[in-house]
């Protein structure tokens, strides 16, 4: 090293009292929380709370816990994201356990991974602990696989709502890859987009792909509707489905129980209500 060139080194990492933790809490049912999100949930000081999260997974929470609600919808008011990472920042650097509760699984469309990269910049240890996903949660809760031998050899999890300036995902390069490979497509957020995502699905998958659309996964309210990829817009219409939902397309949908197989140009629809 050259005596004269000062040497480099990573920002000094600063002194914080508190702790952060993102923890995912599933799709919303309180008893399927793992054990270790529970135990954190009760030993937070103060809890960042999504608007997904239910109450009853909320009420787990200690009486002297700090709760504040920072919601995040599509379509809605939403709080700043920059403005929720300088509240977990404040809180960790007064000493507070701070957790940030987050619908299904942090990773998985929920932003963590850039709340980490803001935490760590800022010197702050973070820990994840992860959730059970909706669009999991929400095939096996009508007795259906994501994979199976003979159906589906992977499955691809995928955004239907992409962010302002982005093209957003290539649906029948997708579409394609889905059928050459016997994949399970994952939708998340894909509701408001579903006449164009079917539209350009269809380049690639017939239109008798069965398709199944869940609102609401786990919970006693939930809601859904089996169909094919060509009438995957006209259900969700006629059924009144709405976010969140998680939207299911592949052969693996045959596997829902007492469903029966739906001819290639129309839909059998199945509703469930608490």
């Amino acid at each position: 090293m050259n005596p004269t060139t000062p040497p480099t080194s990573a920002p000094p990492l600063a002194t914080h009292l508190g702790t952060c933790t993102l923890v995912g809490a599933g799709p919303g049912d309180p008893e399927l929380l793992t054990i270790k999100a529970l135990k954190a949930i009760q030993a937070a000081t103060v809890l960042l709370v999504d608007d997904l999260v239910s109450d009853a997974i909320v009420a787990h929470a200690s009486p002297t816990a700090r709760i504040v609600y920072v919601g995040k919808r599509g379509g809605c008011t939403s709080t700043p994201q920059a403005f929720i990472e300088k509240l977990m920042l404040m809180a960790v650097s007064e000493g507070e356990n701070v957790v940030r509760l987050k619908g299904g699984d942090p990773f998985i469309f929920g932003r963590g991974g850039e709340e980490v990269e803001h935490l760590r910049a800022a010197g702050v240890a973070v820990t994840v602990i992860n959730g059970i996903t909706a669009g999991l949660a929400g095939l096996t809760s009508l007795g259906a696989p994501l994979t199976h031998r003979e159906h589906a050899h992977g499955v691809v999890f995928v955004t239907g709502h992409a962010k302002p300036g982005d093209a957003g995902t290539n649906w029948r390069q997708l579409a394609a890859t889905a059928r050459e490979a016997r994949l399970t497509l994952v939708i998340y957020m894909g509701v408001s987009g579903a006449a164009h995502i079917e539209q350009e699905l269809l380049t690639g998958l017939p239109p008798h792909t069965p398709v199944a659309i869940i609102q609401h996964a786990s919970l006693p309210h939930q809601r859904h509707a089996i169909t094919t990829l060509g009438q995957l817009h006209a259900t969700i219409e006629r059924e009144g489905l709405a976010s969140p939902s998680v939207i299911v397309v592949g052969d693996v949908v045959r596997g829902v129980a007492s469903v029966s197989r739906p001819a290639p140009d129309q839909a059998s629809a199945t509703r469930r209500t608490g």
